[in-house]
Parts: C-alpha cells; structure tokens; sequence
C-alpha cells in the first residue's frame, strides 16, 4: 500500500511551463492526504514559492525545497544544507563571467538575483513568484546559502556550460539541472532523495510504501528510492533508467491511487 507520494514540480506535476497546479491536481492531493497519504512537494524552488501553489492545502503536505537543501514537515525544518561562504562566492563570481548566464542566490529568508537582465528578472517575480530581492551584486550579500542556480533565458540546451561547471566544481558541490535553462548547485549529500529519506524515517514509512515522480537529473535520487518511480514521459534523457515507470500525467497516477484506496 502507498503511504507516501513524492512529485517533483516544473516538467512533472506542473507542464507545459505551468505556473499554477490544476484544480483537479488539489483536489486529488487533498483527498490522498484525507486518507492518510503523505504528499510530498519535491522541488528546486524555495519554500515559500511551493507553498504558494499549494495554497488550498498548503499545511497538508510536506516539501522539499531547494532541491533537496530544504525539508520541512509540518512547519518545522528537519534538514538544511549550506554551502561554504568561500565556494559560494567564487561561483557566483564564476557565473557572472560567462556571457548570457545570470545568477540566483537562495537564502531561507529569500532568493537573491541582480537586475541585470530585465526578461530574468520579470520571470523570477512575476512569472514563478519567488519571495524575491533585487541587489546591485549577488556577491555582497550574506549567507547562509541553501542553493546557487544559473539560468540562460536564451538557451535550450545548457549542457556544455553544465559539463565544465561539473569539471570545475565537483565534487565539492552537486552541480545539476534543473530544467531545460536552470543548472542548480548543491551541497553533496543534500538532494530530493536524502531528504525524502529523512522523512520517511521521521514517518516510519518503507521505500515500498513510496511513490515518486520527476523529469530532471536532480530527481535520479528520488527516483531511486521509492518502490514505485515514475518518470515523466518528456523526461531528460536516462531519467527512464532509474524508474520504474513512464508516465505522460501525474494526476491520472494518483486518480489510480485513490481508485485503489476506495
């Protein structure tokens, strides 16, 4: 029996650059959790923006943030990942070197990003809704630091700049996508997948009793765990490889769940 669902967001259980959960998706989320499943937000955004979308049913569910940095239950923080100072400050610096990248910084309190780049800026606030600040220069600014993204506005295929970033910063930091313009950089040892580990011990719940779903690299750790993983079908290449399952739609996989909970 399922007693714990995972889902990553952006490609997963949001397409099509969806920036708002479908009404069907809430309500087969609320009505898991009536019946006593753990729903999980699995994601690379920062908390407050995942709270956002599931506004409805927002203290329902638990959430991974930051790609795995962030894992709060019922309000209260049950794992955090820093990066060192120093290393945040070179890669930011690094960043900022290469042409057509910019640059967001995550705090708990916030997301950082410079306003050097007017249509990065307008998806940050106005697009993904981040709890956002705006600063002359990411590199002035303080930690603790949960995550540090790039993202290229014009770009579809950020895979050359991923690969000499891995080469440079590995492996002292996961560094991996995201989504098909974001690479993410992530403490080692903090992802999805250890973070979800963390709360199913909290719940005493068994990887067979687990369920997951995602499209990126950063979800192969999810993946991994569960009993039941379910890629998504658009899925970055060799995401396939670590589930169990492709699917082209979350919400009819959890309508089934719910059918077998009935």
């Amino acid at each position: 029996m399922i007693k714990l669902i995972a889902s990553d967001l952006d490609g997963t259980l949001l397409q099509n650059n969806a920036q708002e959960l479908t009404p069907r998706a809430i309500d087969l989320i609320h009505r898991l959790t009536q019946k006593g499943v753990h729903f999980v937000a699995a994601s690379g955004r920062q908390y407050d923006n995942e709270r956002r979308l599931f506004a409805k049913i927002k203290d329902e569910i638990s959430y991974i943030a930051e790609n795995g940095s962030l894992c709060i239950y019922q309000g209260k923080v049950i794992s955090r990942g820093i990066i060192p100072d120093d290393l945040a400050y070179r890669i930011m610096d690094e960043i900022k070197k290469e042409p057509g990248y910019e640059v967001l910084v995550s705090r708990e309190d916030a997301c950082f990003i410079e306003n050097s780049n007017p249509q990065f800026t307008d998806h940050i606030v106005n697009v993904m809704k981040n709890t956002t600040k705006i600063v002359d220069d990411v590199t002035k600014i303080g930690g603790p630091f949960l995550k540090i993204a790039t993202a290229n506005m014009a770009s579809r295929d950020v895979s050359p700049y991923l690969r000499r970033l891995q080469e440079r910063y590995s492996p002292a930091l996961k560094v991996v996508t995201s989504g098909n313009i974001w690479i993410d950089f992530i403490v080692p040892g903090y992802n999805k997948g250890t973070a979800l580990k963390k709360l199913m011990d909290l719940l005493h719940v068994k990887p067979e009793e687990c369920m997951a779903f995602g499209d990126q690299y950063n979800d192969v750790e999810m993946l991994d765990l569960v009993g039941q993983g379910y890629a998504m079908s658009n899925a970055a290449p060799g995401i396939a490889g670590h589930a169990a399952y492709v699917t082209d739609s979350v919400e009819e996989v959890l309508e089934d769940v719910l059918a077998g909970l009935d």
